[in-house]
């Protein structure tokens, strides 16, 4: 098998020096045309491909941003990672991806892991930790530019970019409070999790803001625990007339555990989720939702860690950013029906 060319190669066949040929891959003034002419065609006769790593540990400069989410399965973590990816491309950066599933000591280890492959920047939906205790205020990560993305990182001078949790929360279960129901049951994943919390809140005031009792029941993440728990549900005396779900992934979970019961929204039970889905308005009827900007979350957070990365010094405090959410209106809340009775 042949072996790669190098640039040393490229120079012999050039007739020029190595530096030469660095210079004029680097685009580097003072080489007049005819040995740019001369570079150029000894790399495409030789096939010449750069070594982007070589040249990264020589210029301390990998090109590379990394992105940690907790996992892949969620679309709205995918979607934020695409558009983070996208405005990368615009800049001529690579990404380097990949997932904590909500574990700090894996988000630890791999967070460490791309510091050592010289990456610049980094953003990162942070697992949950206690207040001051995630492992990414580590002191290694104190010169690295991050933004975390949904979640906070308290006690830490990361810029952060959040949308309205608690507000949203609200919004979506007192449409249901306008479409006559009291018995709402709200579904969600751990309330360790910040945008959980908020979301749970928000349920809270708007139930006990309309006089009505809060019933929420939290699950793992896992089909058959949501499942568990929307059986339990269906089977009480006094059900529940809707239900407000926490994420995407609760409510497509819930969906299927409707559907094992046969139960069809909004026929015998009505439901709103937080988080668009992208075949939300393909079923019949389409799912009510609390709509959070995805792909603009992913763009705003790419754009804040590059600017970071361009000033030489680290800020003292970090800037937060809240973006709004809107109310998404389709069949599955009874909106097209009358209010139950």
């Amino acid at each position: 098998m042949a072996r790669t060319a190098r640039m040393s190669d490229v120079a012999r066949l050039a007739g020029v020096s190595t530096m030469t040929v660095s210079r004029v891959l680097n685009r580097s003034a003072g080489v007049t045309a005819k040995l740019q002419q001369k570079v150029f065609a000894a790399v495409e006769q030789l096939h010449y491909q750069p070594n982007d790593l070589a040249r990264s540990l020589r210029e301390q400069r990998s090109h590379e941003i990394g992105i940690m989410v907790p996992y892949l399965f969620d679309p709205f973590f995918a979607i934020c990672a695409h558009s983070i990816s996208a405005v990368a491309k615009q800049h001529s950066y690579s990404v380097v991806l990949s997932t904590s599933d909500e574990d700090p000591k894996t988000e630890y280890e791999e967070v460490s892991r791309m510091l050592r492959r010289n990456v610049e920047g980094l953003i990162v939906i942070p697992s949950h930790a206690q207040a001051g205790d995630s492992l990414l205020l580590a002191p290694q990560f104190d010169r690295m530019p991050i933004v975390t993305l949904d979640r906070p990182v308290e006690g830490s001078g990361f810029d952060c970019l959040l949308v309205e949790n608690e507000q949203g929360s609200k919004l979506g279960t007192e449409h249901l409070i306008s479409m006559g129901h009291k018995r709402i049951a709200y579904i969600g994943l751990s309330d360790e999790l910040y945008t959980m919390c908020m979301r749970h809140r928000g349920y809270e005031n708007a139930m006990l803001g309309a006089g009505l009792r809060p019933a929420a029941s939290i699950c793992t993440s896992a089909l058959e625990d949501a499942l568990v728990k929307v059986r339990r549900l269906m089977s009480l005396k006094q059900r529940p007339t809707a239900l407000f779900c926490a994420n995407n992934l609760t409510t497509r979970h819930v969906l299927h555990g409707l559907q094992e019961l046969g139960i069809y929204p909004p026929e015998t039970i009505a439901l709103v989720g937080f988080d668009d889905f992208e075949t939300a308005d393909l079923l019949r009827p389409g799912i009510t939702v609390v709509r959070q900007p995805s792909e603009l979350l992913g763009r705003t957070a790419a754009n804040m860690l590059f600017k970071r990365m361009s000033e030489s010094r680290k800020p003292t405090a970090g800037k937060r950013i809240v973006l709004p959410v809107e109310l998404v209106v389709r069949g599955s809340c009874g909106a097209l029906r009358r209010k139950p009775s």
